[in-house]
């Protein structure tokens, strides 16, 4: 087993320490492996996302530190590309596919901005109801592999980040359960890895990792592979508590990356 964390944010996006910073830490702590994954571009919504003119300038960024600290540690230059953005594949190792908004008509609603903005999006697109916000995020992220082309699937059942500690999706609501597996049958086939996510649960919103527990059981009892990731956006989240949630990864990392563009150094 190799230490390693592929879901890794940097202040080219939304994260809060430098790609170096995040490395030195990576080093510090031991890991083979950092896998770099700041947010694709997308023209929506410009708060989160990697700017159009500092995408090259990431690529070059992540590749100097490879060169760098080559011997020390692997390097992965990877993208968290979003459902709704266009980039080109081929221009990193691997990608993260994720949906973070759900789109209605011309407009584009956070799926975790905030509990406040799900809230709405509910109210005025849902007629208040929860279980519809939830039907349209899986369908939509039943697509995610084939739209991103993706290596990695992300955050699974992000819709119900802001959902633990004051419930208001039912989470065993028939509806629910069906949209999620409808999801999961579209995306299994692929055979392309789950994230096994802890991101939200390092932000205190969640004490569990995505996907839940019921979801990742039967990931796994149908065959599918989970991967942990930290989702991590400062360097004293990285590889954050993985050593507590490891008994429910099964992917191998090491055969995960093998199978990544451009790694073969």
């Amino acid at each position: 087993m190799i230490l390693a964390d592929l879901h890794v944010h940097t202040t080219f996006s939304d994260g809060n320490d430098t790609a170096e910073a995040m490395v030195q830490e990576a080093v510090r702590l031991g890991m083979d492996c950092i896998g770099f994954s700041d947010h694709s571009y997308t023209a929506f919504d410009l708060v989160w996302c990697m700017q159009k003119d500092m995408r090259e300038r990431y690529r070059a960024e992540i590749r100097r530190l490879r060169e760098k600290y080559r011997g020390q540690i692997r390097i992965l230059l990877g993208l968290e590309y979003d459902y709704f953005s266009e980039e080109d594949p081929e221009e990193y190792d691997y990608t993260i596919g994720s949906v973070h908004y759900i789109r209605m008509g011309e407009e584009y609603l956070p799926v975790d901005g905030s509990r406040e903005k799900q809230l709405d999006a509910i109210r005025r697109y849902f007629g208040g109801d929860p279980i519809g916000f939830a039907e349209k995020y899986f369908e939509t992220a039943a697509d995610v592999v084939r739209k991103t082309r993706c290596d990695i699937i992300g955050h699974f059942d992000l819709v119900v980040k802001f959902n633990e500690k004051d419930p208001y999706i039912d989470t065993e609501d028939p509806r629910y359960i069906a949209a999620y597996r409808n999801a999961l049958d579209a995306l299994l086939p692929s055979g392309k890895p789950f994230e096994l996510n802890v991101g939200a649960v390092a932000r205190g919103y969640r004490t569990d990792p995505y996907p839940s527990l019921n979801i990742r059981k039967e990931i796994a009892e149908r065959g599918g592979k989970l991967l942990l990731s930290s989702d991590s956006h400062a360097v004293n989240t990285l590889m954050y508590r993985f050593p507590e949630f490891r008994a429910f990864e099964n992917a191998d990392t090491e055969e995960v990356i093998s199978g990544f563009r451009n790694t073969k150094d």
